[in-house]
């Protein structure tokens, strides 16, 4: 009998002991299920999220192709972990050595002026400035025309932005950039006014296409004689009218001065520069890719690779009717042979391949609307999935304001590709130049240079079955970008042989590389001074 009770007792014991256990494990369920939702839940901060309705108001606001409308994959919404690449044989990881940036060689600024600079003295003169290009050739531009109002002693009227360009932007000055921080930060400098005084409205002035590429003995004779009849001399253009060298140092720094220090975009530009660069950031490390392949780009180089031959021949109609492009007819594979060519988005995404870089790289795209969108950018998207652009990180109302201001967009542009981790410019045209020099003077931040050239040798290689993607090909494309990294180096002077416009044409341009005229190096006992080439 009592046998029986203390068997009766275990089966009760253990039936209550289920009973509680299962009573814990639906609890738990419940608990993982609230705070572990379904990963088709997106993750991002609220900032970050682009309701349906963002996404319907794309369609209404502008015809992208999908691959620009779309936003992050939900599943990458965290900054994903660096794959982890084997250095060949050695067994060395070099995840690490892939986002270290070049040794600046311990360079910094020095652009203060020097202990004979005097400040500018009272003029009456006036210097007014018609820029001319897209936002980049316009800001060399501008820090030209401040150095220009500097020499010949004149008040620089605040300049006028080119209206009548390829892209029709109707903005102003203080629409794109910080108009009082460019009038007080040059205030020891040169005297900038908003406008010409009203006295002046009317008065005769000399219009005045200045001389490519001049020195400082063209501006103080030719020009500074022009005031013995005018009190106003208007600028017809503003590109390329100053050398890049040769040139008192004060006057150089003054151009870094300028560009560095006086001329920065508007506080709104500034602002959504600044939060897109922190949207990238949410996903690691990030490369800019200056992807130059709008149909502008691809019109005016005559570049037709890879293209059908309805493309090729809207871009040839482009060319023809376009007046101030001057070459009409131009033999596509011959440019691309020299290097001449943008990169393609396929070409782009074999070189990061071979340079090491994996598939959860963050890419910020750079760029405008790229031609043929989807049917272009689908072998770079399959092998970086994580592919952005404005109109992926922002929301629409976000981007409304800048829509039809492609001077305020490439603003917006230039600030995430001077902040980011690396950039990689696809062809070398005014944004790719105006960056590198501008990431040099900052501490000469990593920026990869493709050898265009090389690169389409090798690709047309592996078009032909004579050469495959792999371990061969990634070698060859890391040896030959081993100096392209942007290291400190000096500015490079014209091409050996070159004479007249041909020789000022082939030397860099003063804002690609700020190095001598606005960076030195600090005097340390015991160290190699030598400049390497980057």
């Amino acid at each position: 009998m009592q046998k029986r009770r203390w068997r009766s007792l275990g089966l009760l014991r253990r039936l209550l002991t289920c009973a509680i256990c299962s009573i814990a494990l639906v609890a738990l369920l419940s608990v993982h299920v609230c705070l572990f939702p379904s990963s088709k839940v997106s993750m991002l901060p609220d900032a970050y999220k682009l309701p349906a309705q963002h996404e319907i108001g794309y369609q209404k606001l502008r015809s992208e192709r999908s691959w620009t409308r779309e936003f992050a994959p939900l599943h990458l919404s965290k900054a994903p972990l660096p794959s982890r690449k084997l250095d060949g044989a050695s067994g060395i990881l070099d995840t690490d050595k892939l986002w270290k940036p070049p040794s600046n060689r311990d360079y910094e600024h020095c652009v203060e002026p020097s202990l004979s600079y005097t400040y500018p003295g009272e003029s009456q003169r006036y210097l007014l400035v018609h820029t001319n290009g897209g936002l980049n050739q316009m800001r060399a531009g501008i820090c030209d025309m401040v150095a220009v109002a500097r020499i010949i002693n004149a008040t620089l009227v605040i300049p006028e932005l080119d209206k009548r360009s390829f892209w029709q932007d109707t903005s102003n000055f203080s629409d794109v950039f910080d108009e009082d921080r460019f009038i007080n930060s040059l205030v020891n400098d040169v005297k900038v006014i908003k406008k010409l005084p009203k006295e002046l409205a009317t008065a005769t002035r000399a219009v005045k296409h200045f001389r490519s590429w001049s020195g400082i003995d063209y501006y103080q004779e030719e020009i500074v004689s022009m005031w013995a009849d005018y009190q106003v001399i208007r600028a017809a253009k503003s590109d390329s009218r100053l050398a890049n060298n040769n040139l008192p140092p004060d006057i150089q720094k003054l151009r870094c001065r300028a560009c560095y220090e006086a001329l920065r975009f508007s506080p709104r530009i500034e602002a959504m520069g600044k939060l897109l660069v922190e949207r990238m950031r949410s996903y690691g490390p990030y490369i800019a890719l200056h992807l130059r392949y709008e149909k502008d780009m691809l019109a005016f180089s005559g570049c037709t690779h890879d293209l059908s031959p309805d493309e090729a021949d809207e871009l040839r109609t482009i060319r023809e009717n376009t007046a101030y492009w001057k070459v009409k007819d131009i033999d596509s594979a011959e440019q691309r042979a020299k290097g001449y060519c943008p990169l393609t988005p396929k070409e782009v995404g074999m070189f990061l391949t071979a340079l090491g870089f994996p598939s959860s790289t963050p890419i910020y795209i750079a760029a405008g609307e790229i031609y043929g969108g989807d049917s272009h950018m689908a072998d770079l998207q399959a092998r970086y999935p994580i592919l952005m652009n404005k109109e992926k990180l922002m929301p629409v109302e976000e981007l409304e304001p800048f829509i039809n201001h492609a001077t305020q967009l490439a603003a917006l542009d230039y600030i995430v590709s001077v902040e980011s981790d690396i950039f990689i410019p696809s062809y070398s045209g005014n944004m790719a130049r105006a960056v590198e020099g501008h990431r040099r003077f900052l501490g000469h931040r990593k920026t990869i240079s493709p050898d265009r050239k090389a690169l389409v040798h090798l690709f047309d290689k592996i078009q032909q079955g004579a050469l495959k993607e792999g371990k061969n090909l990634s070698n060859r494309i890391i040896e030959i970008h081993k100096r392209r990294q942007g290291s400190p180096r000096k500015r490079k002077g014209p091409i050996s042989g070159t004479k007249g416009t041909d020789r000022f044409r082939s030397e860099e341009a003063f804002y690609v590389n700020p190095l001598p005229d606005c960076l030195c190096r600090k005097e340390s006992p015991n160290v190699n001074t030598s400049v390497i080439v980057g």
